[in-house]
């Protein structure tokens, strides 16, 4: 069978009419590291834009694949396209374009092994909690798209001895929670953390703060983050790390004394920073 006729989004995929004033906005935040931001959540290049040798991290929202081919192509040059495209995590808004991603470019997908069964088709993600506290994204959750996505052939477990494919430098970290398999990727020469959802620089849940991109530490959006005793951990083991500077799947970087002095609080503090007063997975046993 050819791959491409393989390839499906779940039947509730459809585009979500949300923004921020970061949308359409790139940021270089290192020479080899570029963060775009596409109307609510981040996708990050990784490599030199004079070379052919990237990884693109993460595959933005819903019906936004020409958006992404075109930033790819001005960064990198035309035609250009990345040696594969690594996955925080498979929820709607970091998958939303990989399925036209993946048939453009004919690259190989890679995410965790415990991420693999969201990203074939095997299974749904828990359902979003709109009951969560946080605000009205939260309360607009159950409109999100959840069903699986399935790439066929195309995806692939990471390297089991945390290296990152066609990246040098990097490394996989396991930071569960927010999802099974989420991963964040780090590199110890320079401190730079990816850290996906595990946490973000923007109160996810906030629509205000949402679009107006506001900077705050905060744990992962609550209205999907079923397991927050993992998404604790998490967060403590990347603030174990000292990153000197952060690129997270929604909000804008974080770098310096802001960095480390809020990630730290909210390592000491998640319970009451990260974890909602209600909400249909926050009664279970905490650290």
């Amino acid at each position: 069978m050819d791959k491409q006729n393989e390839l499906s989004y779940g039947s509730d995929y459809k585009y979500i009419p949300a923004t921020s004033l970061a949308s359409g906005q790139g940021i270089e935040v290192l020479p080899d590291l570029y963060t775009y931001t596409v109307q609510i959540v981040n996708i990050c290049f990784v490599g030199d834009p004079k070379s052919e040798d990237f990884v693109l991290i993460d595959a933005g929202m819903p019906e936004t694949a020409e958006e992404i081919i075109s930033v790819t192509e001005q960064r990198f040059g035309a035609n250009s396209k990345p040696k594969a495209i690594i996955l925080t995590h498979g929820h709607f808004d970091h998958v939303g374009a990989i399925i036209e991603l993946v048939n453009h470019w004919n690259v190989p997908v890679y995410a965790h092994e415990l991420e693999l069964p969201f990203l074939t088709g095997e299974m749904s993600y828990p359902e979003p909690d709109p009951t969560v506290e946080g605000g009205a994204v939260a309360k607009l959750s159950s409109l999100f798209p959840n069903d699986p996505v399935n790439l066929g052939d195309y995806i692939q477990p990471l390297p089991s001895d945390g290296s990152l494919p066609h990246v040098k430098g990097f490394r996989w970290l396991h930071t569960p929670g927010h999802t099974p398999g989420h991963v964040s990727f780090f590199r110890d020469s320079d401190h730079t953390l990816i850290a996906g959802d595990a946490f973000v620089t923007v109160k996810q849940e906030s629509l205000y703060k949402v679009l107006t991109q506001e900077q705050e530490i905060s744990g992962p959006p609550r209205y999907l983050t079923p397991d927050w005793q993992s998404a604790w951990s998490s967060v403590r083991k990347l603030e174990s790390l000292k990153p000197a500077i952060a690129v997270t799947g929604h909000g804008l970087p974080m770098a310096g004394d802001d960095l480390s002095k809020n990630l730290e609080k909210l390592a000491n503090q998640f319970e009451e920073i990260a974890i909602p007063d209600h909400g249909k997975y926050v009664n279970r046993p905490l650290h």
